[in-house]
């Protein structure tokens, strides 16, 4: 009955990470010893004291709606950490508390995009940037990097990239998927071209900000001119490891954040009201109470490299953030592996998953064509296998 549904969800396509993730669990309940590395989820528990103000909120009787836009306690706990983490000041009218960074980006787009404005991608992005930014009716418009140049955008492609009908550039850093990180440098060479571009606004996803190898991260929202016109966003699931609890935020002008909460209000309201306690907790910690899990992700990134680089084929760089490695496969393309065609990274992913039993993604499902990701979100156990499995039916 597909006729019935609104062109809006016919044309959406579904969130490939998810659906990777769903197939590998399908083959799982057939009894398939499938070594899942298509989440960006940490497998990591959330810490005992995060889990303590969550039990002390509900022994505290917080049943209530919340507001809209958050708890003005937690509100303040992220400006403070916006303070002490990025050196941005925002007051509690400029931030939003929304049901995960996906709402808050969607939150955004639909206050801020009209029919037609454009919308600059650097690809490799984040699977739902540009379905998205479809859904509120703007134009993704993908700048395509390579992993010569560690999938950034140089500020040439940038200016080439816009046009009059440009509204806003997003992008990711730590970046989802390749796990590049912008430095100070690098902002600032993006920031000189869109200042002399005043109408163009900047969503800055900066979720991953603390799983960072290269030591400090820098918010384009600091960076001369940019405080104004861009959209700080981010959220405890990464750094935390609370995927499940379902809390994001933005940092940004009063007047975006104000139709934020305009439109929220009529769609969800306020956030879980036990997930916005504990994430007072989370965001009042030290950095220093989760560096155990950024050492070990540290750890692993070079464990993977290591492995994939004993893989012929395989070519590599080394991604300075989250925990994904984002490797180019083309050298793939074309040819016939123990009798299956290789045609794409589609098919790669899938040959991964039917005959090593590896779940991954499809670089193509974030604007690169010839990569897959690969998330090491795994113990060393499993990515060992993982990548010994791969290694034998190549």
């Amino acid at each position: 009955m597909k006729n019935h549904l609104s062109d809006r969800i016919n044309s959406m396509s579904t969130s490939a990470t998810l659906a990777m993730a769903a197939k590998a669990r399908e083959l799982k309940n057939e009894g398939k010893d499938i070594i899942g590395l298509s989440l960006g989820e940490p497998d990591f528990n959330i810490p005992d004291f995060i889990k303590e103000a969550a039990k002390e909120a509900i022994d505290q009787n917080y049943s209530s709606y919340s507001p809209v836009d958050g708890y003005a306690d937690l509100k303040q706990a992220i400006a403070n950490k916006f303070k002490r983490d990025n050196g941005l000041t925002y007051g509690l009218n400029q931030i939003v508390v929304s049901t995960g960074a996906k709402q808050s980006l969607a939150n955004i787009a639909m206050v801020m995009l009209n029919d037609g404005d454009e919308v600059i991608l650097p690809a490799p992005y984040w699977v739902s940037y540009s379905d998205i930014v479809k859904l509120a009716q703007g134009v993704p418009v993908e700048v395509p990097t390579s992993i010569d140049t560690d999938f950034k955008m140089t500020p040439e492609q940038l200016e080439k990239a816009i046009t009059p009908k440009t509204k806003m550039m997003w992008f990711s850093s730590p970046c989802n998927p390749s796990g590049s990180v912008y430095n100070q440098e690098e902002l600032e060479g993006l920031a000189k071209v869109l200042r002399k571009h005043p109408n163009i606004f900047v969503v800055s996803d900066e979720i991953y900000e603390h799983i960072n190898f290269r030591g400090g991260h820098v918010s384009i929202a600091n960076i001369e001119g940019m405080y104004d016109r861009t959209i700080t966003v981010n959220g405890v699931s990464k750094a935390f490891a609370m995927t499940g609890w379902r809390i994001g935020y933005i940092g940004g002008p009063d007047w975006i954040a104000k139709a934020c909460t305009k439109f929220q209000g009529q769609i969800t309201s306020g956030a879980n009201s036990i997930a916005q306690r504990a994430t007072i907790a989370a965001l009042n910690a030290p950095i220093s109470s989760i560096k155990f899990m950024i050492d070990e992700f540290h750890k692993r990134r070079d464990l993977v490299l290591e492995l994939l680089g004993e893989i012929k084929g395989f070519n590599l760089n080394v991604p300075e953030g989250a925990f994904y490695v984002f490797p180019d496969i083309s050298s793939f393309f074309g040819k016939t592996i123990n009798g299956t065609l290789i045609n794409n990274a589609s098919d790669f992913a899938l040959y991964l998953l039917e005959k090593a039993n590896v779940a991954t993604v499809t670089g193509e499902a974030f604007g690169n064509d010839n990569c897959i990701r690969i998330s090491y979100a795994a113990s060393e156990k499993e990515l060992r296998e993982a990548m010994a499995r791969i290694k034998a039916v190549l």
